[in-house]
């Protein structure tokens, strides 16, 4: 019993560290295809894309004056999370040159976390703003968040 049970465990951790390696080296490679193809998707800060995206959300969900406080207070959230993950990449940029595979998984790590750590700090205004939006706004947001598209109006 105790034969068969290494093997699977054995198989087990290694799908995962390959799987591992495998997103963070597509990551990696993403980035580094981005850097060639266009130098200008590969400068854009998280604050860039982030005030991108704010502005294609308000245009999307058609925030009333009503609601413009619950917007303001996500809104802010998320420049915040915006400066500090380009704080933090950043700070790490120069650091991928030399880091060794641990590192580089620490590193993931690390990033992983503060993600985590935006969403916690992201949920309760998105929530308050949801809450208060109409039935249209709430259709159209979950879609947005759904697909990732924008063009909800289109398809009516």
């Amino acid at each position: 019993m105790k034969r068969k049970a290494f093997p699977v465990t054995l198989v087990v951790v290694m799908v995962a560290f390959l799987s591992t390696i495998f997103f963070v080296n597509a990551n990696l490679s993403f980035a580094a295809a981005g850097k060639k193809k266009s130098p200008a998707v590969a400068k854009t800060s998280a604050v860039e894309q982030t005030e991108a995206r704010i502005k294609q959300l308000q245009g999307a969900l058609k925030i009333t004056e009503a609601q413009k406080e619950l917007w303001n207070n996500l809104t802010q959230v998320m420049r915040e999370n915006a400066k500090d993950m380009d704080a933090l990449t950043k700070e790490r940029a120069e650091d991928t040159k030399t880091m060794n595979a641990v590192e580089h998984m620490k590193l993931h790590s690390q990033i992983t976390e503060a993600h985590l750590d935006q969403l916690q700090k992201f949920i309760p205004p998105f929530e308050a703003l949801y809450d208060s939006m109409s039935n249209e706004q709430k259709k159209t947001t979950d879609t947005i968040f759904r697909t990732g598209k924008f063009g909800v109006d289109k398809k009516k």
